[in-house]
C-alpha cells in the first residue's frame, strides 16, 4: 500500500503541471463576459437567486437614491434576532423555541414550545450500536468527516430515507436537528481515544435538558456546567442557526434539494461545504492567529505593541504571511455584524466567570486597533467590522470545547437553518437549480 501510495504521488507531482496550463482560465475573460465569479457582482454583492421568507440579512439602506452602508441587521422569520435573543430569561435557553420558529414559520405557542422540546427530546437517540458500529470503528480528527459518514449511514436505519414528501421530510429534519449533538460529541469522544489515548465516556443525553446543556453534559466527564456556561452556548447557537440564502453550505442544501434527493443526502452536502476553510472553520483562524499574538505581544493592554504586532501580519511578515486579521470584515456585513454585538455581552460575562478577562482585554484591542489598520493598509475609508466568528472561537476555548469541535457546533446550530430552507425548496420550487457556464475552449482536430 505504502509503495502504491508513493508511486501515485509521484504520478500525480508529474501530471499537476498539466492539469494547471489546460484548466487556466485568462481571468480578463471573466470580465468581458460579464461573469459573476462566486455568484456575486465587482463590488461582493450576491447575484439574486431566489426568494425566501426565512430570513433576512441587512447591511445598506437607501439614503438620497444611493445604497449606503449601515449596521448590520439579522432577521428571522420577521423578528430581529437580538430581540429574541433579549426576550428570553437571564437563564433561560431559547435554541429549540427558536429553531421551532425558523420550521414552522411563527412563533410557538408555550403548549407547543414544551411539545416541540418534548418531541427534540425523545428524538435524541441514535440506533442500537450505532455508537460502536459507525463513529467508532472509523475515529478522525476531522469530525465534520465523521459527522457526514454518519449521517448518510442513518438513511440506512430510515425504511422512508427516499421518500421527500413533505411531512416525511420534517421529520426526517427534526431528527437530525435532535441527532446532530451526539454526531458531533461522540465522533470527539472516539477520536479523543483511539487516536489521542485519552479516556473513553460515552453519557447518554438527557431529555429533559436543552441542546446547549446536553453538549456540554455529554462533553465533560463530570457531566457538569453552571447556568451562565449553557447560556452561552445557546447563546451561539441560535445566532449561528441561520444566515439567509446565499451562504455556500445553505445554497447548497438548496442545490440538492432542487434535484430531488434526499434529506440525508442534502445536509451531507451541506456539512461538506461548511467544513471549508472559508465557511464555518473562520474561527479556528482567529484562534491560530490570537495564539501567535499572545507569543508576540507581551503586554495585552498596550495598543502600540499589539498595533505594531498587527501591522508585521497585515505587511505579511508574520503569523501566517497571508496580510489577513481574521475576523474582522464580511462577506456581507460592513459596519457591523449584528451577531458579534449581541454575542459580545455574553463574552464578557463568562470571561468574568473563567478568569479570562486578561484574554478579553487583548480581544478587545485588536477589535479597536484591526479595522484602523486595515483601512490604512488598503487606502480606502470603507469600514470593516469583527464578525461573530472573531469571538465564538474565544467563547468555546472557555467552555472547554476542543477546537476539533469548532465547526462541528456551528454545524449543530446551521442545521436547523439547512432544514428551513430545503423544506421551503421542496414546497415552493419544483425547479433544478442550474446556472449556466460558457464554454472558452478551443476547438481541436483529431
Amino acid at each position: 500500500m505504502t509503495e502504491m501510495m508513493n508511486q501515485m504521488n509521484d504520478y500525480v507531482l508529474q501530471k499537476e503541471g498539466i492539469c494547471r496550463k489546460n484548466d487556466h482560465i485568462d481571468p480578463r475573460l471573466y470580465e468581458e463576459f460579464g461573469v459573476n465569479r462566486g455568484l456575486r457582482d465587482e463590488n461582493g454583492k450576491g447575484v439574486l437567486t431566489g426568494l425566501t421568507k426565512i430570513s433576512k440579512v441587512i447591511s445598506t439602506r437607501v439614503k438620497d437614491g444611493k445604497r449606503v452602508p449601515c449596521d448590520g441587521e439579522l432577521w428571522y422569520r420577521g423578528y430581529r434576532v437580538e430581540k429574541l435573543i433579549c426576550d428570553l430569561g437571564e437563564e433561560e435557553t431559547g435554541f429549540e423555541k427558536i429553531a421551532y420558529l425558523l420550521l414552522m414559520g411563527e412563533m410557538p405557542s408555550r403548549e407547543e414550545e414544551v411539545q416541540f422540546k418534548e418531541m427534540l427530546g425523545r428524538c435524541r437517540t441514535l440506533p442500537t450500536n450505532f455508537t460502536r458500529d459507525v463513529i467508532m470503528k472509523a475515529p478522525s480528527e476531522d469530525i465534520m468527516n465523521s459527522m457526514t459518514r454518519s449521517i448518510l449511514t442513518l438513511a440506512s436505519y430510515d425504511k422512508k430515507a427516499k421518500d421527500i414528501s413533505i411531512s416525511n421530510s420534517l421529520r426526517q429534519c427534526i431528527q437530525l436537528i435532535s441527532e446532530f449533538p451526539l454526531l458531533a460529541v461522540y465522533a470527539y469522544h472516539a477520536y479523543n481515544h483511539y487516536e489521542k489515548n485519552q479516556s473513553m465516556y460515552i453519557h447518554n443525553p438527557d431529555p429533559n435538558l436543552s441542546t446547549a446543556e446536553n453538549i456540554l453534559m455529554m462533553l465533560r466527564p463530570d457531566q457538569k456546567y453552571t447556568p451562565v456556561e449553557s447560556k452561552v452556548l445557546d447563546t451561539a447557537l441560535i445566532l449561528h442557526m441561520e444566515h439567509g440564502g446565499g451562504n455556500n453550505s445553505t445554497f447548497t442544501t438548496r442545490v440538492v434539494t432542487s434535484s430531488g434527493s434526499d434529506t440525508y443526502s442534502t445536509i451531507a452536502a451541506a456539512m461538506s461545504s461548511l467544513k471549508g476553510p472559508k465557511h464555518g472553520g473562520a474561527n479556528i483562524k482567529v484562534m491560530d492567529m490570537m495564539d501567535n499574538i499572545r507569543e508576540n505581544v507581551r503586554d495585552f493592554s498596550d495598543q502600540e505593541e499589539i498595533s505594531a504586532y498587527l501591522r508585521k501580519i497585515i505587511d505579511k511578515q508574520a503569523f501566517d504571511k497571508k496580510g489577513l486579521i481574521y475576523g474582522m470584515g464580511h462577506a456581507v456585513y460592513t459596519l457591523s455584524d449584528p451577531r458579534e454585538r449581541v454575542f459580545k455581552k455574553y463574552v464578557e460575562e463568562l470571561a468574568k466567570e473563567k478568569g479570562r478577562e486578561r484574554d478579553l482585554e487583548l480581544y478587545e484591542n485588536v477589535e479597536m486597533i484591526a479595522p484602523k489598520l486595515i483601512a490604512e493598509h488598503r487606502n480606502t475609508v470603507k469600514s470593516v467590522s469583527p464578525n461573530v466568528d472573531f469571538y465564538s472561537g474565544f467563547v468555546y476555548d472557555m467552555l472547554g470545547i476542543p477546537r476539533e469541535l469548532y465547526t462541528a457546533i456551528f454545524a449543530v446550530a446551521r442545521v436547523v437553518g439547512w432544514s428551513a430552507h430545503r423544506m421551503e425548496e421542496l414546497i415552493c420550487t419544483d425547479k433544478i437549480i442550474r446556472p449556466a457556464y460558457m464554454s472558452v475552449m478551443e476547438e481541436r482536430q483529431v
